[in-house]
Parts: structure tokens; C-alpha cells; sequence
């Protein structure tokens, strides 16, 4: 079958989507041969792109379960969700309480599709197509508003996605408009390309050149600095061990060594939690 033969009506197969190259990263079939040949161009020059995508789903399995089991957090807001994949947010909060519940925010038809199929049952999850660049369209959406309770602490999930906004349009501020939205005890994660800079800078120069790759093919991608993504926490208290590689966060007993990669100081994670106690507060800090 081809590309144009299984895409959703609409959808243009000549143009690459970060949701499907990251699928692609991850093993996923659910990608066009647009989006295997950025992902292969980036692979020359970061060999082991496929391997950060897999630190940051493990990130992101690591954050879900620590809120949900030690912090209380049953809902959650997943943006930029990308593909369904094993081990998605509301499987991996389920583990530790039955009754989490999650919205996935994506703005790829193909993310919608799928996910309408994969959470078919309409229990514990649900999937709305928006885009993160216009944060109150999310915040006002009628699935939103029928899953998630405001008065209590929710887990605002933003993973692989801000680094996708250019400086224009004001990552910084559409994070603003979310957080500001969320109930005090609420809970942010980041994971984000970093440019390592000075400190680190063979990396630097490859974050740099597979930046520009980005920005000519997907056209998005914008590797920061740490002062940078951590200006989108500003006024949230963030948790140890703070704004670090994706592996270095709170890693499982028995996990290997952090390997040295060529991704491994260009692809960070971070947790905040928003100060002050809600009417019904999901658990402290």
C-alpha cells in the first residue's frame, strides 16, 4: 500500500511531520518516506537518534509513574503527544491508580486518527487535534473541559514539542498561558533539545548542524540553552535533580550508566511543581 493509499484524507504525504519522524525514532510504522529520509538525514550527523528517542519516552515513563505514585496526580494534559505507542501516559499512570485520566493534544490528523482507534473504549484517555500555539483553544477545548477538573493539581506534560516553536512565536509565553491556567500543586515537565554551548562544545557544533537540517526539512526545531528552557518555569519551584540530560533523571535501580552519546548533552528534561496547595491538592513537593 502506499503513502497516499493509508494517509487520512487531507493529509499530504510530501511534507514531513515531526509526530511521524519521531514515530519513525521509536520503531513506529505509522511514517511516510518523507519523514524516514529527515530522520535518516539527522541520523548522519547524530548516529544515535533513535536511541534519544527512546531516553525520552523512558523520561517520560519515569515522570508519569513518579507523579501518579508519590505525588497523587491523576489527570494529566499530554501536548504534542505525538504517535500511540507502548507504555503511552494513561497506561503507565494506570499502573500505579485505576482512575487516572489523560488528555492527548496533538496537531497531526494522523495523531488523531490513531488515537481515536487506540482509545476506542473512551474509558481513561481521550484525543483532541489543536495546536500548542494557541494554548487557550487547548485550555477551552470541550474534551479538556469534560476530563480534567481545574480545581485539582494536574500534570501539564511537554515533551519533545516547545523546541518545535521558533523564538517568534513565544514558547516562553504559550507555556505562560498553560501554567497560568493550572491549579496550584500542579505539575510541569519539559524535555527539550539543548544547545550544551561552551561546556560541551563538539556537541554544541552537531546540535547546531542538525538544527539547521530541522529547520530546512520539518521547518521547526530550535536547540536552547538551559537559561532559556528554564525561563519557562519561571515562579514554579523545579525538583531535583533539576535540568539535566534525559537519563540522569531520577534513573530506575538497575538502569546502565549514562552513555556519553552524541544526543546525550543536547536532549534534557525537567520537573516543576506550581507553588501553593489547591482545594483538593494532589500532594506536596
Amino acid at each position: 500500500m502506499t503513502d497516499e493509499e493509508w494517509a487520512p484524507t487531507g493529509v499530504d504525504t510530501s511534507v514531513p511531520s515531526v509526530a511521524r519522524v519521531y514515530d519513525f525514532f521509536l520503531g513506529g510504522k505509522d511514517n511516510f518516506a518523507i519523514d524516514r529520509m529527515v530522520a535518516e538525514k539527522a541520523n548522519e550527523i547524530t548516529p544515535d537518534g533513535a536511541k534519544a528517542g527512546r531516553a525520552n519516552r523512558a523520561f517520560l515513563r519515569r515522570v508519569v509513574r513518579h507523579l501518579v505514585a508519590d505525588q497523587g496526580i491523576t489527570q494529566f494534559i499530554d501536548v504534542g503527544s505525538g504517535l500511540p505507542t507502548q507504555g503511552n501516559v494513561h497506561q503507565i499512570a494506570k499502573e500505579s491508580n485505576p482512575q487516572a485520566k489523560v488528555v492527548y493534544v496533538d496537531n497531526d490528523p494522523i495523531v488523531l486518527a490513531h488515537g481515536r482507534a487506540l482509545l476506542a473504549d473512551g474509558g481513561s484517555a481521550t484525543v483532541i487535534q489543536a495546536d500548542l500555539r494557541e494554548p487557550n483553544a487547548i485550555l477551552e477545548h470541550p474534551e479538556v473541559r469534560r476530563f480534567i477538573d481545574f480545581d485539582r493539581p494536574v500534570g501539564l506534560l511537554l515533551f519533545a514539542i516547545l523546541h518545535h516553536l521558533s523564538d517568534d512565536e513565544d514558547p516562553a509565553g504559550v507555556t505562560r498561558t498553560l501554567i497560568d491556567a493550572l491549579p496550584p500543586g500542579s505539575w510541569v515537565a519539559i524535555s527539550h533539545f539543548r544547545d550544551p554551548g561552551e561546556a560541551h562544545p563538539d556537541a554544541s557544533a552537531r546540535a547546531r548542524e542538525v538544527e539547521k537540517l530541522f529547520n530546512q526539512t520539518l521547518g521547526t526545531g530550535r536547540w536552547r540553552s538551559d537559561q532559556e528552557i528554564l525561563t519557562y518555569l519561571d515562579g514554579l519551584d523545579v525538583v531535583e535533580p533539576g535540568l539535566v540530560p534525559l537519563p540522569d533523571w531520577r534513573p530506575d535501580a538497575g538502569d546502565p550508566p549514562s552513555e556519553q552519546t552524541y544526543t546525550y548533552h543536547t536532549f534534557v528534561g525537567v520537573l516543576a511543581r506550581k507553588p501553593g496547595v489547591s482545594s483538593e491538592d494532589g500532594g506536596a513537593g
